[in-house]
């Protein structure tokens, strides 16, 4: 082919390679607020595993990326006006998945699954799951101690005890003095996730994974931590292999029903923190 023809195939071809893995496997998304710093910052950029969920629940101490409900209030208001060439450049920044984050996704790490009791706090200010206490290294700047919870706004850290129902998760941000989450806002169906954020790619000087911090490893099971007497019994932790790997041998079998699951929930995947 002459150059000026197949120029324009190659870019075709790069395009539509591109709208399958957005689709069917890896998506970046965009970081607009603080509510989970330091360890995200705003403008950073994470992929996020779009096929872990369909072949497993979430973990706890996992970031996750999920659609809100009607509960939730948007933190980033999303600027629909514009000419023509500012909406199409957002359409195809969507298709490939660098498009700006939208009112409904958000990005919050699991606190608690379907059977847990959460609440704060212990002696010591900290969160506990099924009577377990967290130490978070990564709240670096929590809510006051003093001030009175309430059910509308996450200004107090006090909360609880909440036992998360079936098919839901328990969600929070990491930056807790400014994330509103689950503490005010109700948990969140596990069917609205849209993956699991893995890794940071963007700015380089931000690149690191994304994984679960040791304290989650021993958060008892909801059963033993109902009996009286009981000893709890760690889970065993998840498997440390990069997500990508873990997925990627059965993206040919699931990818197709995956995506047809969720058609339901709109074209755009976008992002709050």
């Amino acid at each position: 082919m002459p150059l000026w023809q197949e120029l324009p195939l190659l870019l075709i071809v790069a395009f539509c390679l591109a709208v399958l893995v957005r689709t069917f496997l890896v998506q970046a998304f965009f970081i607009p607020s603080g509510s989970m710093e330091p360890r995200l910052l705003v403008g950073d950029r994470v992929l996020v595993n779009k096929v872990v969920y369909d072949v497993r629940q979430p973990n706890h101490g996992e970031i996750v990326v999920f659609r809100g409900t009607d509960n939730w209030a948007p933190e980033n208001q999303v600027d629909t006006n514009g000419g023509f060439f500012a909406k199409l450049g957002r359409t195809i920044g969507d298709l490939v998945g660098v498009s700006q984050p939208g009112e409904k996704d958000f990005i919050k790490r699991v606190i608690g699954l379907p059977g847990d009791t959460v609440a704060c706090c212990d002696a010591n200010g900290r969160v506990t799951v099924n009577g377990f206490p967290l130490d978070e290294p990564y709240v670096t700047d929590n809510s006051p101690l003093d001030a009175p919870p309430n059910a509308k706004v996450c200004q107090s850290r006090r909360f609880g005890p909440i036992k998360v129902e079936q098919g839901q998760m328990f969600v929070m941000g990491d930056h807790r003095l400014v994330s509103q989450d689950s503490r005010c806002q109700g948990a969140v169906p596990i069917a609205n996730a849209i993956g699991r954020a893995f890794v940071i790619v963007w700015p380089g000087s931000h690149w690191s994974g994304l994984g679960v911090p040791p304290t989650f490893d021993k958060v008892p099971r909801p059963v033993a931590a109902a009996a009286p007497g009981h000893v709890p019994v760690a889970p065993a932790p998840a498997n440390g292999v990069p997500e990508l790997v873990v997925t990627a041998p059965i993206l040919a079998s699931s990818a197709f029903t995956a995506r047809s699951r969720r058609t339901g929930r709109g074209r755009g995947r976008r992002l709050l923190a």
